[in-house]
């Protein structure tokens, strides 16, 4: 089900409990070589990380979703998508930023796994703040120039997102 106000939609992944927990412990199962490349080095921490969808079971089916919602938001069915991976330890935050770099349309989150006090979404619109609380299985849409960040991951476990770039074919 897709859910929107002016600058910010929402949706959420039937199934997302067991999808989760395959991509989690497909996650964990990783080593140093299925990470295709890393970006943003901040504190230590690369904030994108870059794998291949078919390492881990359940991305594609998360991926699959959030092409056919992006698709009914921006109403093209003709969209090519890029994604990365967010791992955030305790202690990490993600500065603020955005994704206005080349002919993205949209950009999106959805949520893997997300304890308590692991961090909010935060949109920094000119006239106002929208913090919003993840929740596992939930995707959240935005236009690309948007800035936002990510608050200080408070919890003792990491916190694990997908972010994704929609644009022309």
């Amino acid at each position: 089900m897709l859910k929107q106000n002016s600058r910010i939609h929402f949706a959420h992944l039937e199934d997302a409990g067991n999808i989760n927990e395959s991509i989690l412990e497909g996650y964990r199962g990783l080593e140093e070589r299925d990470f295709i490349r890393r970006s943003h080095s901040f504190g230590g921490r690369h904030e994108n990380l870059y794998i291949s969808a078919t390492r881990i079971p359940g991305v594609e089916a998360v991926l699959g979703q959030a092409m056919t919602f992006a698709g009914a938001l921006l109403k093209e069915n003709r969209l090519r998508m890029g994604f990365w991976f967010n791992d955030m330890g305790p202690g990490d935050e993600t500065s603020r930023h955005d994704h206005d770099e080349f002919d993205e349309l949209l950009s999106a989150v959805y949520y893997v796994h997300v304890p308590e006090n692991s961090g909010n979404l935060i949109i920094h619109d000119p006239h106002c703040t929208t913090e919003i609380k993840p929740k596992a299985g939930m995707f959240v849409f935005f236009s690309p120039n948007v800035m936002h960040s990510v608050s200080v991951n408070q919890s003792a476990q990491r916190r694990l997102s997908i972010a994704m770039n929609f644009g022309p074919e």
